[in-house]
């Protein structure tokens, strides 16, 4: 069980508070993703650095390799890759829908190929349920099917309707503990009927939170947030909300002023290594030439160790030679990004200010704007 208080809310924003067995989580979050056990060219103690206050892993990686079972043995996945704050484990659906070959869906489950090795494997509720307990996850997330956008609407609810008996068997196999949750997923699509279907589903089961799936997959910020303006106010307000999978600054920003609570996405990282810097004046690109000779650092307004001792031109100069270091560096200055910006929108809603926070960075960031 997990333990879940709202400090303040200014209209649907809520600035809360989450006690897990391995830590407290201040809301509206950001998780970095640690897919595989790793926050890719970042250590454990950096991501810590960087006011990230829980992470999250991945089912369908980590139950391939090194498997669920080898991350018990060392003691789970805490100890196994040295962080000691709370961990929230994705079910793994998503990931058999995207990357495996050769699937095939049942009311059973998922058999499906390695996307690694071809080898078989079956995924049911009650062993992702299982996995995610071997993993010692404080949030699990339960077992859902993920439909491509854009499906037809029977396909859509189809799907939904599968993933709600599939989020009963999933509640029926967790193993309930002080300071660890199980989350049930939202889904139903662009579909504002659907969408309350499930919802209604799931809080007739009962979760410790609830997440928002099916999103971030193509439909775009004005219909993401539309679908959000509808479904994170009928979600139970003393549990903590979800948005999977997002997102872009002006996404979390604008789901936050909806009523959401947590967030993940790979952008900060993936841009981290890609050359893509989040800044408080937009995303810089350090590829371009324009910052070969710029002595000026990514941002004068943050305190990373990569704006505070390094130039753009010397992080153009490793991007260009390829160095592995400027990745690592810019990877814990788009963390430290974001987890400035999470701080900086509770201390809005705190302070009654988060409408005019809200629409001054949407003003600023809106469409993310590249330099």
């Amino acid at each position: 069980m997990l333990k879940f208080q709202i400090k303040n809310t200014q209209k649907n924003a809520r600035r809360g508070e989450l006690e897990t067995a391995h830590g407290t989580v201040q809301t509206p979050a950001f998780m970095p993703v640690g897919t595989v056990g790793t926050v890719k060219a970042m250590l454990p103690e950096s991501v810590k650095q960087t006011g990230a206050e829980i992470i999250l892993g991945n089912t369908y990686h980590l139950m391939l390799r090194p498997t669920a079972e080898r991350v018990a043995s060392f003691g789970g996945l805490h100890k196994f890759m040295n962080w000691n704050g709370p961990i929230l484990t994705d079910s793994g659906g998503f990931q058999v829908m995207s990357l495996s070959s050769l699937r095939s869906i049942n009311e059973d489950g998922v058999t499906f190929q390695s996307h690694i090795n071809g080898a078989k494997h079956v995924l049911t509720p009650e062993r992702s349920m299982e996995i995610q307990h071997l993993l010692d996850a404080n949030i699990t997330m339960a077992f859902d099917e993920c439909v491509k956008f854009p499906s037809p609407k029977d396909v859509v609810k189809k799907s939904m309707e599968r993933s709600m008996r599939w989020a009963q068997r999933s509640k029926d196999a967790f193993i309930d503990r002080e300071g660890y949750g199980l989350f049930g997923i939202v889904q139903g699509g662009m579909h504002e009927d659907l969408r309350k279907e499930s919802i209604k589903a799931l809080t007739d089961i009962g979760f410790d939170g609830y997440a928002i799936g099916g999103l971030a997959v193509g439909e775009g910020q004005e219909i993401m947030f539309s679908v959000l303006d509808y479904t994170a106010p009928a979600l139970p307000t003393d549990k903590p909300r979800y948005l999977m999978g997002v997102g872009r600054p002006s996404d979390i920003v604008g789901a936050v002023k909806r009523g959401v609570d947590m967030f993940d996405c790979v952008m900060p990282s993936r841009s981290g290594r890609t050359g893509q810097a989040f800044t408080s004046h937009g995303v810089l690109n350090i590829h371009n030439a324009c910052h070969r000779d710029d002595h000026s650092p990514l941002d004068a307004s943050c305190d990373c160790p990569c704006c505070k001792n390094y130039t753009r031109g010397y992080m153009h100069h490793l991007f260009k030679a390829g160095e592995i270091l400027g990745s690592m560096l810019l990877t814990w200055h788009n963390i430290r990004f974001y987890q400035r910006l999470m701080q900086d929108i509770r201390t809005a809603i705190e302070e009654n200010r988060f409408d005019s926070f809200h629409d001054d960075f949407m003003n600023k960031y809106q469409h993310d704007k590249k330099m």
